[in-house]
């Protein structure tokens, strides 16, 4: 019997639940769509939604899983939540930031932050950002702090030189 995943994020969408997998799916390697399954006449009063049109994707972005559901215009998302892609280089994070930010808010990038084409919030963060912010030597810390508050992508070498 397969293992399932005690905690899966369920992402709700209008009805792009299937496109926004396909996006992610081709941006994070080791990913994958694993099942589909779509709505019957059964709740149709409830859901308003058309026998065989897709209610629920599940998917792996990086051994992740996640579900996305076609639940209706009800809820958007909010930056109240994020997911935080952790990288370990510049190429890493350019990567990453190029292609979840195509198409999405632009006005809501800042401090590694973006928003995707379907408002999903997002945080590329380089591993040596961290190492610098946690660094015991406060001033060290704080002028990385500084220099981070003044930037959308994160830009690794810009922090190296505030921290030394």
């Amino acid at each position: 019997m397969p293992l399932i995943q005690k905690i899966t994020p369920c992402l709700w969408f209008d009805d792009q639940a299937e496109e926004a997998a396909k996006f992610y799916t081709e941006i994070f390697k080791n990913s994958k769509i694993k099942k589909i399954s779509r709505y019957g006449k059964e709740g149709y009063e409830i859901h308003r939604k058309r026998e065989g049109s897709v209610m629920t994707v599940e998917f792996e972005l990086d051994g992740q899983p996640f579900t996305a559901l076609n639940g209706g215009p009800i809820f958007k998302f909010n930056e109240a939540i994020s997911f935080r892609v952790d990288c370990a280089t510049q190429e890493e994070v350019d990567y990453y930031w190029e292609n979840l930010s195509e198409g999405g808010d632009e006005n809501a990038q800042q401090c590694g932050w973006l928003k995707d084409r379907y408002g999903l919030s997002w945080q590329i963060v380089p591993r040596p950002l961290l190492e610098m912010l946690n660094d015991p030597d406060a001033k060290k810390s704080q002028r990385v702090m500084a220099a981070m508050l003044k930037m959308k992508k994160i830009e690794i070498e810009t922090l190296k030189r505030a921290y030394e």
